[in-house]
């Protein structure tokens, strides 16, 4: 809950600037795309930084005879390695922005190799706080990051902007620049956020001691190589279509940038899942390998996935009936995007569904199966995107999306099965998804008839209150048992 809940709480605050850059007058959509393209790349730079390393950490924390030495041996090894790859990143930056789609904007892809550098600095300290169960720390130094994000992002975009153009010798304009694209600005407040988070940590990095295990570094590097693959291949699925958009869709940049921004920001539509998602990556990755050390922890997995789809199946309902509410999360300028919020609602559904499924290959050290299943779930969503993003745009980013993550669940589970059995109740689980899909249709068919806002709501909470009445009764034995809600079972 502590991790979850702050996890939550940063990615929302961090997601508020959202509204704010979509409803920017000095933001055009296609700038929106360029920022769109530039976090695309970051993330996937950010998984060759730290190759895993981070779940490396929580697996061999956990032995006794790595307490002495496992902290330092991982920073050193991500302190060198990062040293390493800034150098040949800040060597190759032009490739790098023809690679993405930027090379005419050289300062982004500085501060972007900048950004991914830092953080990969901080990644290590940031595990070892929740390694240990210190959840308020954590809190604080990735929340306080994010509010410096949001208040240079705040200070360069709306406050210098229109300074220097009410009064050209006002004292911003020393640094502040109107000829600059103002995404520039965006990224440098991220990278400001990168350098908080890591100054914050700096009591952490100063506990490291001058140890290096070579022993216990080889083996964290054969745990943690396969889920460069895994990360690389996630990244692809889950940021990768921006690129493969700007690259396949047919027009000049500037098309192509306003498709790549009105199909990002729809995508943050999808925001109360992967907020929730996120969150229980967080929290679920250190408590998952502490419960294995329990008696019968499949027993525990079953019961966390089962609550775990009927939250993100009412959440479901909360974002596709409530689109009337939803959308205007984004400026009116990206709602010709809206008819893929569903898509991706239930795609990330299911790779949420996926990450709980992935306890079975970190638990019995089978991280290459990880790296096939999401190798496999990257070429399907290449391969859709390739054919169909020439003819249908972004709507076919939205189905490879869908269609990746659905196959990667589904296997995921099947080989799963096979190497750790655990007693999922999958086709009850099946049937509550299917249930809020059907709920969604019927959604859709009742406001076909009377297009009508108020009446819109209204179905949608008579669905939702159907769902919520249905899992009651199918849950009843179950509900009761759980510390948060079960004392309102027993009144």
């Amino acid at each position: 809950m502590w991790y979850g809940l702050s996890s939550i709480a940063a990615r929302f605050i961090n997601n508020l600037l959202t509204p704010y850059l979509t409803y920017a007058d000095n933001i055009t959509i296609a700038d929106y795309g360029i920022q769109a393209l530039v976090y695309s790349a970051i993330p996937i730079l950010n998984i060759l930084f730290t190759y895993g390393f981070e779940t490396a950490y929580f697996r061999f924390s956990s032995k006794e005879e790595n307490k002495d030495t496992i902290y330092s041996t991982s920073f050193f090894s991500l302190l060198f390695s990062t040293l390493l790859f800034t150098s040949l990143l800040w060597l190759n930056r032009a490739a790098l922005g023809g690679f993405i789609g930027l090379s005419n904007f050289p300062q982004i892809i500085q501060l972007a190799i900048l950004i991914v550098a830092v953080d990969a600095l901080s990644r290590i300290p940031l595990a070892r706080l929740r390694q240990q169960g210190r959840p308020v720390k954590f809190a604080f130094v990735t929340i306080s990051g994010i509010c410096f994000n949001i208040f240079f992002t705040w200070f360069f975009i709306g406050y210098c902007s229109h300074a220097v153009k009410q009064d050209a010798n006002n004292w911003v304009s020393l640094f502040y620049d109107t000829k600059t694209n103002p995404i520039v600005y965006v990224v440098l407040a991220n990278l400001i956020q990168a350098v908080v988070t890591l100054l914050l940590l700096s009591s952490e990095i100063a506990k490291v001691r001058f140890k290096f295990d070579v022993k216990l570094w080889k083996q964290m590097m054969r745990y943690s190589l396969p889920l460069i693959i895994v990360g690389m291949g996630g990244m692809v699925n889950e940021t990768f279509d921006r690129l493969m958009l700007h690259w396949w869709l047919p027009g000049d940049a500037l098309a192509k940038d306003s498709q790549v921004g009105i199909y990002s920001a729809c995508y943050k539509l999808s925001i109360l899942i992967t907020l929730f998602i996120q969150a229980f990556r967080m929290g679920a990755e250190p408590f998952f390998f502490k419960q294995a050390e329990g008696q019968n922890p499949q027993r525990v997995f079953a019961r966390v996935m089962k609550f775990f789809v009927i939250i993100i199946c009412l959440m479901f309902l909360a974002v596709s009936l409530y689109m009337p509410i939803w959308k205007h999360f984004i400026g009116p300028r990206y709602w010709a995007g809206l008819s893929v919020v569903p898509i991706l609602l239930l795609a990330n559904m299911f790779i949420g569904i996926y990450y709980n499924l992935s306890v079975w290959y970190k638990l019995s050290n089978k991280t290459s199966a990880g790296a096939w299943i999401t190798v496999g779930g990257a070429l399907l969503t290449t391969i859709i995107n390739y054919i169909f993003i020439p003819k249908y745009g972004f709507h076919a980013c939205a189905w490879a999306t869908f269609f990746c993550y659905g196959s990667m669940m589904v296997a995921s589970f099947v080989w799963g099965q096979k190497e750790y059995r655990i007693p999922y109740a999958w086709k009850k689980l099946t049937a509550y998804i299917i249930i809020v899909v059907l709920l969604f249709f019927a959604h859709k068919g009742i406001t076909a008839i009377w297009p009508n806002v108020l009446f819109s709501l209204t179905i949608a909470t008579i669905l939702t209150g159907f769902y919520l009445w249905f899992i009651g009764i199918v849950e009843k034995k179950e509900l009761p048992q759980l510390p948060v809600i079960g004392k309102y079972f027993k009144k």
